[in-house]
């Protein structure tokens, strides 16, 4: 079997013969299986768009049945320029390959595009650093995102950079780790003290009824379940805040915000879900507080991602170490960790 590469594909025509061995299959899946540097449903498309000819006439039908001894021309169109811009945005890159991008988001950064941020986002940023090593995502040149963090929660992040990652990344996020590699966690403060060391909170998740920009529990909403498990303890007179680690088995939005909420204890600094802002602050020592008045956001960290590469295969762990803003509220808190109180 002849195998093609992405340069073969994009941009230029490629013309090979069936041999017995590809005898037989669809035209779509021998086009797929020749190299996978275009995903299926991309080859789908061409071919439904005219790009591919069979023996010198164009051929419409993906499902077409093939015979050794055909020849195949396929003529792909160079990917179109992404409608979001390149900009140069600074990135903290923590792995690259020509396949898939792994970057540490920083706070403040919107991921996508959208309403009210059309630039200064991480696609923007990606589309500028990766530039051609972009091979298409669905024809356009721009970053597959398979993932999103909220502008306000920092930490590790994977993007793809070809049909075939996105398509493989995707598979791996929508089964969430429950028969796959994929591992997320994060790293949380709540306010209170967790009755129990770890937990798993069952809570259905939609929009919320009176606020469409709020998340609320809802027996009516989609399955949402988040794991915590407690790593530190802190707390003095009439105050405690609690470090956990959370791991999602599913990825709605807002999750672990609505859930942790739900259950009493709500993050750290997070004024939508939140309530009694000033009356937790006015408890703590000002040492404590200070921290958490310039937090002014939810503390909350990406500083876990784990997932199998999409062509090699291989179990791929990253880390995304604290932002100065958490590390702050960490040393502020150190002296009053309950299990070394004195």
């Amino acid at each position: 079997m002849e195998h093609l590469t992405a340069d073969d594909f994009e941009g230029d025509e490629v013309q090979f013969t069936i041999t017995t061995e590809q005898a037989g299959g669809r035209l779509d899946a021998v086009l797929a299986k020749a190299h996978p540097a275009l995903s299926r449903s991309r080859l789908k498309d061409l071919i439904l768009g005219g790009a591919v000819s069979l023996n010198g006439q164009p051929i419409s039908e993906p499902k077409y049945r093939v015979t050794a001894g055909e020849t195949i021309t396929l003529l792909a169109p160079p990917p179109e320029d992404p409608e979001p811009k390149p900009e140069n945005i600074p990135l903290d890159i923590l792995y690259e390959d020509d396949q898939l991008i792994v970057v540490n988001k920083p706070v403040g950064m919107v991921v996508h595009p959208a309403p009210g941020s059309p630039s200064g986002t991480l696609v923007n940023a990606l589309i500028y650093h990766c530039g051609a090593s972009l091979q298409g995502i669905g024809g356009v040149r721009r970053p597959g995102i398979v993932h999103r963090l909220d502008r306000d929660t920092s930490g590790v992040m994977v993007a793809a950079k070809t049909d075939l990652a996105h398509q493989h990344l995707s598979a791996q996020f929508a089964d969430h780790g429950r028969t796959g590699p994929l591992h997320r966690a994060y790293i949380a403060y709540v306010w209170g003290s967790t009755e129990t060391a770890k937990g798993t909170i069952e809570a259905p998740l939609g929009r919320d009824a009176n606020n469409r920009l709020k998340q609320a529990v809802r027996k009516d909403g989609r399955e949402a379940i988040t794991h915590y498990m407690v790593e530190q303890r802190f707390g003095g007179d009439g105050w405690d805040i609690t470090r956990i680690q959370c791991q999602l088995e599913t990825g709605r939005t807002h999750q672990i915000r609505v859930h942790m909420a739900h259950v009493g204890h709500p993050l750290v600094s997070d004024t939508v879900y939140a309530s009694g802002y000033a009356t937790k602050i006015n408890r703590l020592p000002p040492e404590v507080a200070a921290p958490i008045v310039a937090l002014g956001r939810q503390a909350l960290h990406a500083a876990e991602l784990g997932f199998e590469h999409p062509v090699t295969g291989e179990e791929m762990f990253f880390e995304a170490p604290l932002p100065p803003d958490l590390v702050a509220l960490e040393e502020a808190l150190e002296p009053y960790d309950k299990a070394f109180a004195r």
